[in-house]
């Protein structure tokens, strides 16, 4: 599957052009952002990445003795050609993450390891399913821990709205709060005449389908601008970072939503992953992209933003017969934003011997992704501890929420 699969630019029907224009049209009636006493103007902004993303390979403890003979050719290092960037005198970043390296370097960007949801088997599907929803097990509800944060949100002085980025809402923002989607479609790679001439044309025709057209294209408009438009079969890298881009643009107007919510595709790395180049140096880039654009297009508010990257599960610490890594247990979660007290890696580090592997096989969880998660809707939106264990993240009283993570 390739990433960003779910964030492809499908062929503009009727139906579509309505539900963007409904969209579009429910702006007006989303709660509206009331500025926090303390001046304050908080985003969060959280990405998922499905297929499970490599932690190992992203942040490598290249001070573990154990680490290069599991991950043998695909193992980074902190020299020579492609050498990763020295994050501490243990862990080392990905080259192809500079962008993020700035962010970690002005103590705005930082990486929990060693992280996992409750989740302990290797199904994406469940996996993903626990990650978004919040719960411990998979199936139980159908809405997610980020919609009920939304609805939990301190009425009065905070009141937000939710921009779901992608064809369909994830489902760590589906639920009874309310929410907004947004999607680049393909129509808008036509020139202006040539879809003003669309509108006129169903102006008569259709009038409910041109009044959807003009604000779909109204709204695409002030996400994309005139500078970067989708293009068909565009590397994955370069659809992260148009998405990131106009989700940006969206969430920096005064009146745009302060919650969002995507997901990109493609980091199953089975074959062929490659090592500081390669399949998952070219996810990376995108990722990186991704978060560069945040910053740029959020401008002024990106002081008070909060990136989470987060993904279902980890990989193998061993790689495979085919140059991969397979379905594992722990992993990296990510921080980024101006709000974020970055410059370090958070870790329990458990260690990469084979008795100190999980399952014989995967680097062992020691940190709970609900608590990092915990700790930023905290500090960084409001919510108290016990809406936090009932509510957005139920029968979680045992894992308390990390401190420290934001400013």
């Amino acid at each position: 599957m390739d990433c960003c699969e779910g964030l492809r630019y499908p062929a503009t029907s009727r139906r579509a052009l309505l539900l963007g224009g409904a969209s579009f049209a429910a702006w007006a009636y989303l709660p509206k952002f009331a500025r926090a006493a303390d001046g304050r103007d908080p985003r969060l902004i959280v990405v998922i990445l499905r297929g499970a993303l490599d932690g190992l390979a992203t942040v490598a403890p290249i001070g573990d003795p154990d680490y290069a003979a599991l991950h043998g050719s695909i193992a980074l290092m902190s020299d020579g050609p492609h050498a990763a960037v020295m994050l501490d005198s243990f862990f080392a970043l990905h080259p192809a993450m500079p962008e993020f390296s700035r962010m970690y370097k002005e103590k705005h960007a930082a990486v929990i390891h060693a992280v996992s949801t409750p989740y302990r088997d290797r199904s994406h599907f469940d996996g993903q399913d626990v990650l978004e929803s919040g719960f411990a097990g998979p199936g139980r509800v159908q809405s997610g821990w980020l919609n009920r944060a939304l609805e939990a949100m301190p009425r009065g002085e905070r009141v937000m709205s939710g921009l779901a980025v992608g064809p369909t809402t994830p489902l760590v923002l589906r639920g009874a709060a309310p929410t907004v989607g947004w999607a680049p479609v393909a129509l808008p790679q036509a020139d202006d005449d040539t879809a003003m001439r669309l509108v006129e044309l169903y102006q008569h025709r259709d009038p409910a389908l041109a009044s959807a057209l003009s604000q779909g294209l109204q709204l695409e408009k002030a996400a994309l601008g005139d500078d970067m438009k989708p293009k068909p079969g565009a590397n994955p890298g370069v659809q992260m970072r148009l998405v990131a881009r106009g989700a940006a643009k969206l969430m920096a107007a005064d009146d745009g939503p302060r919650i969002a919510a995507l997901a990109f595709d493609g980091w199953d790395t089975h074959a062929n992953e490659g090592g500081p180049v390669g399949r998952l140096a070219q996810l990376l880039s995108g990722l990186d992209g991704a978060l560069a654009e945040f910053e740029n297009g959020l401008g002024p508010r990106w002081r008070d933003t909060v990136v989470v990257v987060a993904t279902e599960f980890g990989r193998t610490a061993r790689i495979n017969g085919t140059e991969g890594t397979d379905h594992g247990t722990g992993t990296i979660a990510l921080l980024a934003g101006g709000a974020v007290q970055g410059g370090r890696v958070i870790t329990d580090w458990p260690g990469l011997k084979p008795a100190n592997l999980y399952e014989a096989r995967d680097l062992a969880p020691t940190t709970d992704l609900r608590a990092v998660i915990k700790g930023v809707l905290r500090d960084h939106l409001g919510l108290g501890e016990s809406v936090l264990a009932q509510s957005v993240f139920p029968d979680s009283a045992a894992v308390r929420g990390m401190k420290g993570l934001v400013g």
